[in-house]
């Protein structure tokens, strides 16, 4: 019988790798900006515009792959995990096919940055930067594919190590081809595309490997290849689709928020970005517990222990919820230092720390609607996490954002606190919403336990 103090472990022991696996992806998109930047400021704001553009194309690749880990740990839970590698590849029937699209897609990029009125300089480079970015989408899907088998049999420490091998690839990787050493010639920001297509090969080649040859995972991924069941392929869409929708909605949110404090200027927009900036970093403690927490209901859920599973949820919501006391009261009294960090802008600082005393306010709804949404993957409910999270921030938090930060109908136009206090009430909301029906799905289960056998 599992206990509070085991399951926190257990928890622990899947979420710290999950955690520095996500840190070690934020740095290489920091490097990424930093090294475009030092070779001029055109590639620096090419490179920018080019990742806001792919990164919604590739969270959304990443929401559908995120439908494996619960079905693999379930499988794993039941002691059927010689069924797992037939389902991945029900999973890569679906998520291959959709990363070639977007591969495609590359012989169109050029027509639709011709379409946006941009400095000419600026336009080519975003667009050679985006074409790299676009064709390599089948080894990040590969990666992901790959990636989220091993976190559904509860191995996440591969997702640290070969994270940190994409890091180290990128880095020189980054240098050799934005600056043009080796006899190469310099790419500027392009270099930068070319070197993230370049890790994307080495992050699937590499999980690949590791799956091959390990004797702790003996899969049999690679052995037979299961012939598409097109039953089985629209389980995973109906379970990833709104994993993936989810994450794609929350990407664009808060890049039209970006968009919308355009016009007050660029200390404004300069103060967002950097609470914003922290703030996702913030995030990765909940969303790392939250991914652990996918795999530990979804194993229990395989065990048909519901007790367990609701234990799982439970402990990762404390231990979420002690985690952002702490990360909240490190934002509040070392606001000022962390803006210095960004920026020696006196004004620049100032608004940045008001929005982080903001930020700091949502970081415990932050982690609640965080872990519960995966507990919920866990238990595969998805459709009612998406419309929930979607109701949410589009339905309550960038209205209200609007509202507060544009207009005096409520109260004179605050800025960008007036979104910030909107991203609370979106946030707030959702955990609420998504605690709710958390509830509601471990109500039913414990009153009738053979309700979800046929998923």
């Amino acid at each position: 019988m599992t206990n509070f103090k085991t399951e926190l472990k257990q928890l622990i022991h899947l979420g710290w790798p999950l955690l520095i696996a996500q840190i070690t992806q934020t740095l290489m998109g920091v490097s990424d900006t930093i090294m475009a930047g030092r070779f001029s400021a055109t590639d620096m704001a090419a490179v920018a515009i080019g990742f806001s553009i792919t990164i919604p194309i590739l969270c959304f690749v990443q929401g559908l792959a995120m439908a494996i880990p619960p079905i693999v740990a379930k499988l794993h839970g039941a002691g059927q995990t010689n069924k797992a590698a037939h389902t991945v590849h029900q999973a890569a029937y679906l998520i291959i096919p959709v990363s070639i699209v977007i591969a495609l897609s590359v012989f169109f990029v050029e027509y639709w940055f011709s379409l946006i009125d941009m400095e000419a300089k600026l336009r080519t480079i975003t667009t050679d930067y985006v074409k790299y970015i676009v064709i390599s989408a089948p080894a990040f899907a590969g990666y992901q594919i790959l990636r989220n088998y091993c976190e559904g049999l509860s191995f996440t420490k591969p997702t640290m190590l070969i994270m940190a091998l994409g890091l180290i690839v990128n880095i020189p990787a980054n240098y050799i081809l934005i600056y043009g050493k080796l006899g190469l010639p310099a790419m500027g920001g392009v270099g930068s595309g070319l070197a993230t297509s370049l890790v994307f090969c080495a992050m699937f080649i590499s999980t690949a490997l590791y799956i091959h040859f390990s004797k702790r995972i003996q899969s049999n991924l690679f052995h037979s290849w299961s012939l598409p069941n097109l039953n089985e392929i629209l389980t995973t869409l109906k379970l990833g689709l709104p994993i993936a929708l989810t994450l794609l909605f929350e990407v664009t949110l808060f890049g039209v928020v970006a968009l919308l404090l355009s016009p007050l200027g660029p200390l404004t927009v300069a103060s967002h970005q950097i609470a914003l900036n922290f703030s996702a970093l913030m995030f990765m403690f909940p969303l790392s517990l939250g991914m652990a927490t996918t795999i530990r209901v979804g194993h229990f859920w395989g065990k048909q222990d519901q007790a367990g599973a609701s234990l799982a949820a439970k402990t990762a919501i404390i231990l979420g919820l002690s985690i952002a006391c702490v990360t909240a009261c490190i934002t509040i009294l070392a606001k000022q230092q962390i803006s210095m960090l960004y920026t020696e802008n006196q004004q620049v600082i100032e608004l940045a720390m008001s929005l982080m005393t903001l930020a700091a306010m949502f970081q415990l709804s932050d982690s609640v609607q965080a872990i519960s949404a995966g507990a919920l993957r866990g238990y595969k409910d998805t459709t009612a996490m998406f419309i929930i999270t979607f109701f949410a921030y589009w339905g309550i938090g960038l209205p209200v954002g609007i509202l507060l930060a544009l207009t005096n109908v409520i109260v004179p136009a605050l800025g960008a606190s007036g979104f910030w206090i909107g991203f609370i009430c979106g946030l707030t909301s959702a955990a609420i919403m998504l605690g709710i029906r958390l509830n509601i799905i471990q109500t039913r289960l414990k009153l009738h336990p053979d309700l979800f056998d046929r998923h």
